[in-house]
């Protein structure tokens, strides 16, 4: 019990063990996808199971830690949403484009490839097969939307923004006691290429400028409230765009 409350009190942790659990569940679906239709659809689709456990386990941990989070002052909620609507417009630019032009990825120039003007139906979470199933089907989806529009937004904050660009500043002192949004080149920089490299290699160059967005947000605000808002704005949209044009890839 004294090393639960220990670890319940450690402000780093508080802010760094939720991505970290979260990554490492996400690890899991490469782990346990078997690539047969035919079999059970825990086997063929783990991701059905693992991202509600990821919601699961990481809103847990939120909740443990939930007195450390700082998400005063509550402001900059259009400019986030602004930057969100923005941020994800650039991120699904690519394959909309790639679609609305009727590109094929065998004749796509490589460039463009790595730029993300691919396919992107033949990939990701696609619950498809439950259609016939209403209830698993549209259970599947909500679920898939309230792990990206609240877990991941809250999850990849808490540290991107919350922790890491502060971090930072000043390794030798307390994280906390840097004032949030606080600017330095370093910080940014390097937020920005490790939360890139999180992502599918096709997004690396979308998430750049998402990153530097989400960065900005935080500079200009001040407040982790809205980098979290302009998160989850940014994922809700991506998810109508991926429930409409089908493109499971994106998610």
């Amino acid at each position: 019990m004294e090393t639960l409350q220990r670890w319940r009190a450690n402000r780093t942790l508080a802010y760094v063990v939720p991505l970290i659990a979260f990554t490492a569940l996400l690890t899991l679906i490469k782990v346990f996808k078997v690539e047969n239709s035919a079999l059970a659809w825990y086997k063929h689709s783990p991701e059905l199971w693992i991202y509600p456990l990821q919601c699961v386990v990481c809103g847990a941990l939120l909740v443990f830690w939930w007195r450390h989070y700082t998400f005063t002052p509550m402001r900059g909620f259009g400019f986030a949403t602004l930057m969100g609507v923005l941020g994800i417009g650039v991120w699904i630019a690519p394959t909309f484009l790639f679609d609305l032009w009727g590109w094929e990825t065998a004749t796509t120039p490589k460039w463009l490839d790595q730029l993300g003007f691919q396919e992107r139906e033949d990939s990701g979470f696609n619950p498809s097969f439950l259609e016939e199933h209403a209830f698993a089907y549209w259970g599947s989806v909500l679920a898939r939307f309230f792990r990206m529009v609240v877990i991941v937004a809250l999850v990849e904050e808490i540290f991107w923004r919350g922790f890491l660009m502060r971090y930072l500043i000043d390794m030798d002192r307390d994280f906390d006691s840097i004032p949030f949004g606080t600017f330095s080149w370093l910080s940014v920089g390097v937020t920005v290429v490790l939360f890139t490299l999180q992502h599918q290699t096709a997004d690396w160059a979308v998430a750049v400028i998402y990153g530097c967005l989400a960065c900005l947000v935080a500079i200009r605000t001040k407040s982790l409230a809205a980098c979290v808002w302009m998160h989850a704005v940014a994922n809700l949209a991506l998810g109508l765009f991926v429930m409409i044009t089908k493109n499971w890839g994106l998610w």
